[in-house]
């Protein structure tokens, strides 16, 4: 048996296969990420909910310039800088 591999998202958007697993979660059709632990994420897949569309990112800045926005959840400090970020901008 071979080694076990992982299916991440790159800064690019595009799925890649990685020996190493991701340490984020994400939701594509949000456009969000977050801990793999995230208590809002785990019960919207106890529900069967967005498991389809569900990505792995190995770090945050991937994720980031992937296009995702860090969850309100479970990275509040990293979401309160986003959304600052983000209206400073408009």
């Amino acid at each position: 048996m071979g080694e076990p591999t992982y299916r991440l998202t790159g800064a690019d958007g595009r799925p890649y296969v990685s020996a190493v697993p991701g340490s984020l979660g994400g939701y594509r059709r949000g456009k969000l990420y977050g801990r793999l632990d995230c208590p809002s994420a785990l019960r919207a897949l106890a529900r069967g909910h967005y498991l389809r569309h569900r990505v792995f990112f190995a770090d945050e800045e991937t994720a980031v310039a992937a296009g995702y926005r860090p969850c309100a959840v479970c990275m509040p400090r990293q979401y309160a800088r986003w959304k600052a970020r983000r209206a400073g901008a408009r």
